[in-house]
């Protein structure tokens, strides 16, 4: 039986895989800034292929929000560039050995970091991620099949060219990377049952791709992305730093991950501070959704319903819901967090510190906005994904957690 196109582009990533894991560093990072050069001198190209993309996200309707994501300008590429550079200066993640021990037995065991193999993601509207996830797998010796949303197919196109060709360029396989170019459901279906090829599956994107894939993969997956963050301004808050916060949190990028969707307010403070934060919300015409006790306070804002307490809104819309105080709003995100980036506004050491203790989360912050939950905001360079599960990986994905652990042992000819 003759292979697919994508199961004969998993059979090619997997031999190309085998060839990356042969090279040391210093290919690899040649063919990295080869990649970052040749972003620059074919941003027209580039640019030109968003444009496409661009104009058909309008015509079909997309929210201008989800159309910033989708948007590539000469200063966006430079940054993307810019990232597969500071990529390059990470340390090799290869090779290193977290564990080394001479057994009574005289066996010399250490535990050497590996690549994975081949890395499969799955992701939305934001080509920015094309070349985010080509480079970290390369620095980590993996070869990536990517699979883009419909929406950014002629940017991702565009993006992965470029990237391909310097791959040629530098003497690496052109396989390390590739780009599907089925959009449908079909291919994300073919994805998750590549087995013996795809070693590692990462969906990014909503929640309802997140829980498709998770449920049905036949390959590991890791769960990234589904950002559904939390602000709790405590009854001793700072007003004007917690107003900052939430408008930061909420405002300046309102569809990402690390966004924040809901903003708890102590009920012993709620009266003065939601005007207050309110002025700044309204200054991007920010809707909130609240609950009776907000309503009482903000008789402008809308009723919330029960599926705003869960929602992502990739959106300048807000829930909010006054709360009885650190154990109520504890509670509300065990309940509704996603596990993804959770944060505290006090100036109480006890508070703050219940909070961090009892939050469970992947990023857990105490006077600080949740968009600061990415790679490399945490100096990890750029990220695959923010992990929000707890198994091999949590947190935002870098090069370290794109690699596995290989036991090497030597012997002097030891028989048990």
């Amino acid at each position: 039986m003759s292979m697919s196109a994508i199961e004969l582009q998993g059979k090619n990533a997997k031999q190309a895989s085998r060839a990356l894991a042969k090279l040391g560093s210093q290919k690899r990072d040649a063919a990295l800034r080869a990649i970052a050069s040749a972003l620059l001198s074919d941003t027209a190209s580039i640019l030109e292929a968003n444009a496409i993309d661009m104009q058909r996200g309008k015509e079909n309707g997309m929210r201008d929000s989800l159309l910033d994501r989708l948007l590539l300008t000469k200063e966006r590429i430079a940054a993307i560039a810019q990232g597969v550079s500071e990529i390059v200066a990470l340390p090799d993640p290869l090779g290193r050995s977290d564990y080394e021990a001479t057994r009574p037995n005289g066996l010399r065991i250490s535990a050497r970091r590996v690549p994975l193999g081949v890395v499969a993601i799955i992701y939305e509207s934001r080509p920015n991620v094309t070349v985010d996830a080509a480079a970290l797998c390369l620095k980590s010796g993996n070869a990536v099949i990517l699979r883009g949303g419909k929406e950014a197919y002629n940017s991702s196109a565009a993006l992965t060219e470029v990237m391909r060709r310097a791959l040629r360029d530098t003497g690496l396989p052109e396989d390390c990377v590739s780009l599907v170019s089925d959009t449908t459901r079909e291919s994300v279906g073919e994805l998750m049952n590549l087995t013996g090829f795809v070693d590692l599956l990462i969906p990014r994107g909503g929640a309802g791709l997140i829980k498709h894939v998770c449920e049905n993969a036949k390959v590991p997956v890791v769960q990234t992305g589904v950002g559904n963050c939390h602000v709790y301004v405590e009854s001793t808050a700072d007003f004007d730093m917690a107003a900052e916060i939430i408008f930061n949190a909420k405002c300046s990028r309102p569809s990402v991950c690390n966004a924040a969707e809901t903003l708890l307010v102590d009920a012993k403070i709620a009266a003065e501070f939601l005007p207050r934060a309110k002025k700044l919300l309204d200054t991007k015409h920010t809707e909130l959704r609240g609950c009776p006790e907000t309503l009482k306070i903000l008789p402008d804002a809308r009723p919330a319903e029960p599926s705003d307490w869960e929602a992502e809104f990739y959106d300048y819309i807000l829930a909010v819901k006054v709360v009885s105080g650190l154990e109520e709003a504890t509670e509300h995100i065990a309940k509704y967090g996603s596990g993804h980036s959770e944060a505290i506004v006090t100036n109480s050491y006890d508070a703050a510190r219940r909070f961090t203790d009892e939050i469970d989360a992947a990023a857990v912050y105490v006077n600080a906005s949740t968009r600061f939950t990415d790679g490399g905001e945490f100096g990890l360079g750029a990220e695959l994904g923010i992990s929000t599960q707890k198994t091999h990986a949590r947190g935002p994905m870098g090069v370290e957690q794109l690699t596995s652990l290989k036991y090497v042992v030597y012997g002097s000819g030891q028989i048990r």
